[in-house]
């Protein structure tokens, strides 16, 4: 199926929920790119051992895709910051997301969401710079990117999904807000900051 083993195959089919993709994403240590960018498949990734937010959200989807879901992305963009993408999933006609992230926010989300602005709009006041509270993101996916639209390739493949995250990237997107209402948004306080800085895996950890 879709060219994985048998003991893929068997991985994925533990994670039969969505809860249980995130269960096992928070134990896959963070890939910080020590060796240069990567943008590695559900494969490599899984033969590395870690994982970042876009290889996390590949994960995750091809593990709804298994599932019989399709296998759906949400790009949030920031300016002055990288890019967070979380893999969707629907429940009862309400979104909810599937989050590989270092950080105490910008994390998973049940499915209560009734659109996906609702859902895109959950991670704003979380996304924001430490040193200064600043909030950043600006827009978000204005459709899901369904991975299927690329075929099934990049499932298995061995080089970097560099389609995949162009792909991703220059998809139609929506503004959070108008210009003119920038003068409006707070910074993230003191107490939100000191929470932001808080991280589960360290670089120098064994594993990452």
């Amino acid at each position: 199926m879709f060219g994985l083993s048998e003991s893929e195959i068997k991985i994925f089919k533990k994670l039969a929920t969505p809860i249980k993709i995130q269960d096992f994403l928070d134990k896959i240590p963070m890939n910080w790119e020590k060796r240069g960018e990567t943008y590695m498949s559900p494969r490599r990734s899984l033969k590395a051992k870690k994982m970042h937010c876009l290889e996390g959200a590949i994960f995750a989807a091809m593990a709804l895709w298994l599932r019989g879901e399709k296998p759906l992305l949400l790009d949030l963009k920031a300016k002055g910051d990288d890019d967070h993408v979380v893999a969707l999933y629907k429940r009862n006609g309400y979104w909810g997301a599937i989050s590989k992230t270092n950080h105490s926010t910008l994390r998973f989300r049940d499915p209560v969401y009734k659109t996906i602005r609702e859902l895109a709009l959950s991670y704003f006041h979380e996304y924001f710079r430490n040193s200064d509270g600043k909030k950043l993101m600006v827009s978000y996916s204005s459709r899901p990117f369904n991975l299927q639209t690329l075929g099934a390739k990049w499932v298995t493949a061995e080089k970097d999904l560099h389609a995949v995250a162009e792909a991703v990237d220059f998809a139609p997107h929506k503004q959070i807000y108008p210009k003119k209402n920038r003068q409006f948004i707070r910074k993230a306080d003191k107490m939100e900051c000191r929470a932001g800085k808080i991280i589960e895996w360290k670089k120098n950890h064994p594993r990452t």
